[in-house]
Order: C-alpha cells, then structure tokens, then sequence
C-alpha cells in the first residue's frame, strides 16, 4: 500500500467527517497503516517526566473515578502528556497484555501525527472530546479496539496538558462513555485548581539551606490569578544587578532567592527557549553530568517560586519558565539597544550575582558587561563616559580611563586626577 494514499472506506456506511478529515491529515504526514508506535520516553525518562508532569497530581482523582471501575472489564484507561505520550497505562490486566502487540504501553507516542486517528491522538489535535470505534483507526493493528478521550487544561492559563483516555472493546466508545471521561476530566481540572489555591495560601516555604524572605504580606496579583483560574497579569521581575542573591518579584510579592537558585532562575529568565538537563547541568555546575545533583535543586526550587506564585514553577523538558520574567540584564542590554547609554550607565548597579562561579552566569555577566562597556567606548557623549568612568565597572578600568582622558579638553581639571589614577593602576598591576 502506498504510504500517501487514502484509508479504504468502511464497509458500514459513510465515514463520519471527524474521521475522514483525520485520515487525511494521516495520509498527508504518509503514516504507515501497518506500522507501530514508537517509545518515545525510555524507561528513565519516563519516570522523570511522571514525576514532574501536573497530570500526576491528579493520578488519584482518574484511578477513583475510572479504573477503579474497570478491573475484570476488558478496558484500559490512559494518561497521556500534551504531546501525545502516554504516562499511565492502567485497568483490566488481560485488557493490557493484549495491548502491548500494538505498543499502547506507558512511554508509547499516540499523537495523530506518530500513529493516525486514534482517539487520544485526535483529541489532542482537535481539542475536544472524541470517540474513535474499531476500522476508524487509520492504523489496522488497532482496528480490534474502540476509544474515548477527552483532553485536560490547565486551569490557571487553559493550555494543553494533557489528554484521558478509555480504550478497550465497542463498550470504549459507547453513548455514556464520552460523558464519563468528560467528567472525569472536570474533576482533574477542578482538583488541580484547588492544589493551586491551596498552595497560593500557604506561608513562602522556607528550606533550611537557605532563606526565603518575604517582603510583602499581600497575596500577589498572580496569586489571586491563580485561585480565580485567570491568567496573571501582574509584572514580573528578577534582580540581580549588584546582588549576590536575586530576587523575584510578582506584582506587590517577592522573595530572596538563596545563590543557587539565583543562578538558575537567572539562566532560565535569560534563555526561554531553556535548557536540556545536561545544558543546565553544564552552565550551573560546569559539568554536564550533574544532572543527579541538578534535580532535587529543582524540586526545592519548585517548591519555593510555587509559594510565591504557582503559574511560574519552572517546566520541564527543556527546563525553562512558563512565561516570561523581567531579567534587569536583559533590561540594561535593551537600553544600549535603544541608544541610551546614559540611562545604561546609571541602571548598571553592580555586576549581575558577583560572588557566583556558574560558567553560565559568569558568561552572561561578561558578556553583558563587555555590551555596556563596547557601547560606551565607541557612542557614547563625554558625559556619558564620565558616568561610566565614575561607576564600578569603570573606575579601574585602564581603556576607559584613557579614553576618557583622550576627550577631555587640556584645560579640564579631571585631567591630573586621571593621570594620578592611571599611575595608581600601573603600579598595582
């Protein structure tokens, strides 16, 4: 069979337009209808990635509502991730051997674009609820099954995180089966949103290796978002300039973060696209294979951002942040940007995290502080190299100086005291 040609059409009656529209999209991405899914999550990953993923919050509430009910049934019930990749594969144990001949096991890859129509696949691509029944599959190793899933948002932002899915004999797809999946997933949704408000109303965490200091009593805009199940729209900010431990503000809240996670929240403001695990690894510690040391500071990490606002817990894979956050480097490089040297000069407090070794911030430090520098020397008024002069990262710095006493007139009464200096520097080095 030719991998670009149509599905053959059903025997029984017309193919319903859900299902002829996925069918094309299958035939368009050339889908094998004989072929397998992929693991697209090893064993290992697949643990990391169900620990962190929002979904095993609510592992609970699907297992009390769905397979609790479906032992001895012949049915499956199914978690996947947003990208179509199941993490919780759970229900009637005959019902699950006889799934792995097709690979619909935890770690398996069921979007539309891996396998063709299927249930959970479609779901997530069409964003609403959806039953797939026997020969409706595009793939023919799955056309003994039946299937409902229903995908699951987040219900602070609305994004996509996932999809629930029952699979199994006609029953999967019955007439009260979509119902029940769909209120399932309102309960997930409604139980990830108490979690959320339950930890917007906690105390800041305050783990012992490092303080946590809350500046503000108020519960922030982002907080009070977050309980509503509003997007936030207060500003949010990370300070670094001149301090050796940042600190994040989320409208009116804010908190110190201790000096490793200043550095990390520094690295994954500054990068949105963010890291893999060895990337972060390599730019904290300096060795790509710190990964085992790497994780457990981003669960304290988690825990300490969540307790100021929890729409901004840091993501995985890559690890990065779920919106942006106001970096004052990325500022002050965003004034040189603009032309504004002056304002550059006086918003450059001090170097970003000065005590840190992080390769990755002392990269960041040097290369934003070589930008001002660079932007002051080649198009900066005298006045403005006079300010740069004055300031910490000028004061002894020998090309400023000389350049500086290069523009000066000959009569400036700056001049002696330049030359004393640059003396001073010479004698010292």
């Amino acid at each position: 069979m030719s991998l670009t040609a149509s599905r053959p059409p059903r025997d029984a009656g017309p193919v319903r337009r859900v299902v002829r529209d996925s069918w094309d999209r299958a035939s368009r991405h050339r889908l094998d209808p004989d072929g397998l899914p992929r693991l697209e999550l090893p064993e290992d990953d697949l643990d990391d990635w169900r620990r962190d993923h929002p979904l095993a919050l609510a592992l609970p509430v699907v297992r009390r509502l769905l397979v609790d009910d479906v032992a001895g049934s012949g049915l499956l019930v199914a978690i996947g991730d947003e990208h179509g990749r199941l993490l919780w594969v759970e229900g009637d144990p005959s019902a699950r051997r006889r799934a792995e001949d097709m690979l619909f096991v935890a770690g398996a890859g069921w979007s539309e674009a891996r396998v063709g129509t299927s249930a959970p696949g479609t779901a997530l691509v069409l964003d609403r609820g959806v039953q797939i029944r026997g020969d409706e599959h595009w793939n023919h190793r799955v056309r003994a099954w039946s299937c409902t899933a229903v995908p699951v948002h987040d219900p602070v932002d609305g994004h996509l995180i996932g999809v629930v899915d029952i699979t199994g004999d006609d029953r999967a797809a019955g007439s009260m089966t979509l119902p029940l999946v769909t209120a399932t997933v309102a309960a997930v949704e409604a139980h990830l949103a108490l979690l959320r408000y339950a930890a917007a109303g906690r105390a800041p965490a305050r783990p012992s290796h490092h303080p946590v200091r809350t500046v503000s009593s108020r519960t922030s805009p982002a907080v009070a978002a977050s309980a509503r199940g509003t997007a936030p729209t207060a500003s949010t900010t990370l300070t670094t300039l001149g301090r050796d431990e940042a600190v994040l503000s989320v409208g009116d809240g804010r908190i110190t973060l201790g000096a490793r996670h200043s550095e990390i929240m520094t690295l994954l403001a500054h990068r949105a696209t963010g890291y893999t695990a060895p990337e972060l690894a390599d730019a904290v510690y300096g060795d790509v294979d710190a990964v085992t040391t790497l994780r457990p500071e981003l669960v304290r990490l988690r825990h300490v951002v969540e307790a100021l606002d929890p729409t901004l817990v840091p993501l995985s894979r890559p690890y990065r942040l779920p919106r942006p956050v106001a970096l004052d480097l990325d500022a002050l490089v965003g004034l040189v940007d603009r032309g504004a040297r002056r304002a550059a000069v006086r918003a450059d407090t001090g170097p970003a995290l000065p005590a840190s070794t992080a390769p990755g911030v002392v990269a960041l430090r040097a290369e934003v502080a070589a930008t001002v520098r660079d932007a002051v020397l080649t198009d900066g008024s005298l006045e403005t190299l006079q300010a740069f002069a004055e300031s910490a990262a000028g004061r002894d710095d020998a090309g400023v100086l000389f350049e500086l006493l290069r523009r000066l007139p000959p009569g400036s009464p700056r001049r002696p005291h330049l030359v004393a200096h640059l003396e001073a520097l010479d004698d010292r080095a």
